[in-house]
């Protein structure tokens, strides 16, 4: 390495691969990356040859870095190598981080805005997943994509070609950090950023595959693959504060590996206030629902293990109590999943003219502020959106007794808790709130207030935000006492 130093602070300096950066910024970063004190630093005019001032001062340095350099100016920058190599430093001074999903629907519609943060925070962003048609979405939006195709369920040949697929865009992107979610992306982009040597791994969970419901071979397989993933992550954040007790009590993590991430939605979408009673009139009219109808809703995904076949059962129980209600299923069928429920399902239970599907939507707001009753009896959550989003509309929620669940609801404060595949209890729940115009009041407004406090999007934005700084600092330490040790043999 070498650098010119003929002027003052301002000179412009090469650097390995002939990266630009000047005096001041370095030194700036060079503080921020060792934690060090504002040390005072002081420039002026250099000379070919003169080691006296500026950061090729020995005692400058040794002040910032912690230990004496062999610093002159032609050698220039040689023992801060480490910055570079952990990709600290790129053509624009911004940390490359990518986050890796399965579908365009998952980096679209829930992760989006928190890429949008870090980009704004001044991280270099990259999202990479399954082709599909929410890629320009996301692009518009300013994220760039890589598409990876990844199969959702277990698939040996074409996993093992996804797995080197992400290995070599791995070692091809040189990313600082990759952050990867759901279960698939989370084993196989783990895997593959471990073997590609990336610096930093993070890995949300989103809610375990398994539950205590599952037969014991497949439960105790899907433990093992997470324990196979844990075991490339720097840090494990958990959306939900019960599956950090199941990873420690199945020793898929050590408890200082894993942290409480939380989840969050835009509450300025979801917003009670952003429609008018004209507006909701309009979209009623629209799905034909009359003024006299009560509205019972789901929004989710159309397949067995979000209960909806339990929902279906119990809206027609409630039906025959109360004759005036529809029931609205926002969300699409999912195909690509074993348990998918198609919609002509409803005419076994005898309801297929009282229910009205929108199939997917881009925002759901619209269609939660006219509902009466928000259902969701899903069999499996890590910490589900939709109830959060009913919540913070002002609707009194109805979901099931499951981990993930249990973080939304504090029960009969903003809804009412069932036991999970319980038809009975649910239509009674169900019933209970149509027939209860004040309850279901004061547990909205309830809903709304909680939240407000839990609920922001911005909480956890923050939070990643902080774990990011707290691993880059952790590695250039690492990195740093790395050089000591060269420096010293």
């Amino acid at each position: 390495m070498a650098c010119h130093a003929e002027g003052a602070a301002g000179e412009m300096f090469n650097i390995a691969c002939g990266l630009r950066t000047s005096i001041n910024p370095l030194a700036k970063i060079i503080k921020e990356l060792m934690n060090a004190p504002d040390h005072p630093v002081i420039y002026t005019e250099l000379r070919p040859g003169d080691v006296k001032h500026s950061l090729a001062d020995i005692s400058k340095a040794k002040s910032i870095l912690g230990y004496e350099p062999k610093i002159d100016l032609v050698e220039g920058l040689e023992k801060l190598w480490y910055i570079i190599k952990i990709g600290i430093m790129t053509d624009t001074n911004k940390i490359k981080v990518c986050h890796v999903a399965t579908i365009d629907r998952s980096i679209r519609f829930l992760l989006l805005n928190q890429l949008l943060s870090l980009q704004e925070a001044g991280y270099d962003v990259t999202a990479v997943c399954n082709p599909g048609p929410y890629i320009t979405d996301i692009e518009s939006a300013g994220i760039r994509v890589i598409p990876v195709t990844m199969k959702r369920t277990i698939s040996p040949m074409t996993d093992l070609y996804s797995l080197w697929t992400l290995y070599n865009l791995f070692l091809r992107e040189q990313f600082t950090i990759v952050h990867t979610h759901n279960p698939k992306p989370g084993l196989l982009g783990q895997l593959a950023a471990k073997i590609a040597k990336v610096p930093i791994i993070v890995n949300t969970v989103h809610g375990f595959y398994f539950h205590d419901d599952m037969k014991t071979t497949s439960r105790r397989f899907h433990i093992t693959l997470e324990k196979i993933a844990a075991t490339c992550s720097d840090r494990i954040l958990s959306q939900n504060s019960e599956d950090i007790k199941t990873a420690i009590s199945e020793k898929i993590s050590p408890p200082e590996k894993i942290k409480y991430l939380g989840n969050g939605i835009d509450l300025t979408q979801f917003n009670p206030s952003r429609f008018s009673n004209e507006e909701i009139k309009l979209k009623k009219e629209e799905l034909k629902i009359s003024n006299e109808e009560e509205v019972v809703g789901f929004v989710g995904r159309i397949v067995r293990e979000k209960g909806i076949l339990e929902l279906y059962e119990a809206f027609s129980l409630v039906k025959k109590q109360i004759p005036n209600i529809k029931l609205l299923i926002v969300g699409r069928v999912d195909i690509a999943k074993n348990d998918a429920i198609p919609k002509d399902v409803v005419e076994e239970f005898g309801i297929a003219k009282d229910t009205i599907f929108t199939g997917h939507v881009k925002d759901p707001a619209i269609y939660v502020a006219l509902m009466d009753v928000f259902v969701l009896p899903s069999h499996r959550e890590g910490f589900p959106r939709s109830p959060m989003e009913a919540s913070a509309m002002g609707k009194p929620i109805i979901v099931t007794n499951i981990r993930g669940c249990r973080e939304v609801i504090e029960n009969r404060r903003n809804g009412v808790m069932v036991p999970l595949n319980d038809v009975k209890s649910l239509s009674k729940a169900i019933y209970e709130l149509l027939t209860n115009e004040e309850k279901v009041r004061k547990m909205g407004k309830e809903g709304r207030k909680i939240a407000l406090e839990r609920f922001d999007e911005q909480l956890v934005f923050e939070r990643v935000k902080s774990e990011y700084s707290q691993l880059l600092r952790s590695l250039s330490k690492s990195q740093r006492l790395r050089k000591r040790n060269y420096q010293r043999d």
